[in-house]
């Protein structure tokens, strides 16, 4: 006998099938964009001890740096840094206020995806 009632499990693969309120995505984006920002800041370290430990190692950075892979790198860092940094100012503005509502929260998601995507389109312009 089944019992419809009771809760399923959910893999990985089936986080897809469900639908994610903005504020959740606004939320989890976010985050995402934290991890991707530490992973960033290792590679702007190596590229910095490559470039100044000698003048080979700078002209290897300049290199580096006119590659396909390189500008790909540089995209995800300066998008996740846009997102993070809009986020984070959300977060200041809303926790310094009174507003809690769902409203709030749902306007403020939309505000701040909407100022990241605008953002992060003229940063492409210029990162290409």
């Amino acid at each position: 006998m089944k019992n419809s009632n009771r809760p399923i499990n959910v893999g990985i693969g089936d986080l897809l099938q469900f639908s994610w309120p903005i504020t959740a995505l606004a939320s989890i984006t976010h985050r995402v964009a934290g991890v991707a920002l530490f992973v960033a800041f290792g590679f702007a370290l190596y590229v910095l001890e490559l470039s100044l430990s000698s003048a080979s190692g700078f002209e290897e950075v300049q290199t580096l740096l006119t590659s396909g892979i390189a500008k790909s790198i540089l995209w995800v860092s300066l998008a996740a840094l846009i997102y993070h940094f809009v986020a984070g100012i959300k977060h200041l503005l809303l926790d310094g206020s009174d507003a809690e509502s769902l409203a709030v929260g749902r306007t403020a998601a939309i505000v701040t995806l909407l100022v990241s995507l605008a953002l992060i389109a003229l940063m492409t312009l210029w990162v290409i």
